[in-house]
């Protein structure tokens, strides 16, 4: 039977933990050795970008324990940070444990910018543009019939007029169904067509002819209960809900509050090929949506005491198209992750981002953030002095032991290794 909850995960070795991962995911030989090889190799990298030299790696981890929606699943990480992995499987299993991470998300309904200026009545020529909604619609569908023919395409259209600081200007949003697409290739294609047509209709100019990457048509909503004494007691219940509260009147927390939650978005959107920058750009825009810079998530305490975590937030990310398509190491984790469709792939990443942030919140209010992150940290550091092996945990558990994690104190702890001194 396919689980998520493997105890003892973080304790198996590289290998051990490759063989699991391919039992439950059925993963492929020459799937398995090119996650160990991690290269999605120069020719593939050349065709991504331009001008390349080279490819960057990142460790892809495995977060575990994660059941979303009464599904079990694997979660692939991509980041350099030391603890979020740990931490969000370790947050996974609080929430497991008050019946998982629920999450539901609405249509893949993105929008597009038709810019246009120039016009004397600015809201003549926006009654104007809709009153040819109709076949500003239909120009914009005859784009691309495949999309049509899957139920998706230009579906509505919103008209504001917008002033700014060199007047006036009529901006019409194109909202379009992108199915199992992020969908900015085909909303920017739909607003090219369009936009000779809406010149004509009011004598402006079109400008820009864009996505926006504010998604708010396109949110996912998560919700779980961790029961007070899993998570530490009354006392962390009530340390986490304070905690929120600062986040939640204070654009100083919230910056850092809404980071932790995208450390867990940004790493699965990095290990499934998304774009990871309009992720960001939209969550922190919808941060600041009444005008203040506030948090994404919500924490309270029900009647009986135990938490409650509520997260909101667009989630623009695709299966189809994009990175995903053509990086090796993208498709193999959305197997991984076993997800059919970008609703699946929005709720699951939804979920990892409310997990990650309950995961913080707790380290804060309980142990500190530091504890958490000091042995990872310590590994980190022993590396970069040239440990190898053994050495590592020698030299780490040294520092630890200590109370010192710094890089002249592992370098003395390496050669005192290394001479028998």
């Amino acid at each position: 039977m396919y689980t998520s909850r493997i105890a003892g995960f973080y304790k198996l070795g590289v290998d051990e933990r490759a063989k699991i991962v391919k039992e439950l995911a059925g993963l492929t030989d020459d799937e398995l050795n090119l996650l160990k090889t991690s290269k999605i190799g120069l020719s593939i990298a050349d065709r991504m970008i331009e001008n390349v030299i080279g490819t960057l790696e990142l460790p892809l981890g495995i977060a575990t324990n994660f059941l979303i929606n009464g599904k079990d699943y694997l979660i692939p990480m991509a980041i350099e940070e030391p603890s979020v992995v740990a931490a969000a499987s370790n947050a996974a299993r609080m929430c497991r444990e008050g019946g998982g991470l629920h999450a539901f998300s609405a249509e893949p309904l993105m929008i597009s910018q038709i810019q246009l200026v120039g016009v004397t009545s600015p809201h003549t020529a926006a009654v104007k543009v809709l009153q040819n909604k109709d076949e500003i619609l239909r120009i914009a569908n005859e784009k691309d019939p495949v999309l049509n023919s899957l139920g998706g395409g230009a579906k509505d259209l919103e008209v504001r007029v917008v002033q700014s600081p060199v007047g006036p200007m009529v901006v019409t949003h194109l909202i379009v169904d992108v199915k199992d697409a992020m969908g900015a290739n085909v909303v920017n294609t739909m607003a090219e067509a369009v936009a000779p047509f809406i010149e004509n209709l009011t004598g402006g100019k079109v400008l820009l002819r864009i996505v926006s990457n504010l998604a708010d048509k396109r949110l996912v909503r998560v919700w779980t209960k961790v029961p007070k004494d899993v998570v530490g007691g009354a006392e962390v219940v009530d340390g986490i809900v304070y905690a929120w509260a600062l986040a939640a009147s204070d654009p100083y927390r919230a910056a850092t509050h809404n980071k932790g939650i995208m450390n867990g978005v940004v790493a699965v959107g990095l290990a499934t090929g998304q774009d990871i920058r309009a992720l960001e750009a939209g969550a922190h825009a919808y941060a600041a949506r009444f005008g203040r810079y506030a948090a994404l998530s919500t924490w309270e305490k029900d009647e009986e005491g135990d938490l409650i975590g509520y997260l909101e937030m667009p989630m623009a990310v695709g299966v189809v198209g994009g990175a995903t398509r053509v990086n090796p190491i993208a498709k193999i984790s959305l197997k991984i992750l076993g997800v059919k469709t970008a609703k699946e792939l929005a709720e699951v990443m939804g979920s990892v981002g409310l997990a990650q942030n309950l995961a913080a919140l707790r380290a804060l209010v309980s142990e500190g953030i530091q504890k958490g992150h000091m042995k990872l940290h310590a590994r980190q550091i022993a590396i970069s002095v040239g440990a190898q092996g053994e050495e590592v945990d020698k030299v780490v558990s040294e520092m630890i032991r200590d109370g010192i994690i710094r890089i002249d104190r592992a370098k003395e702890i390496l050669s005192r290794l290394r001479t028998g001194y």
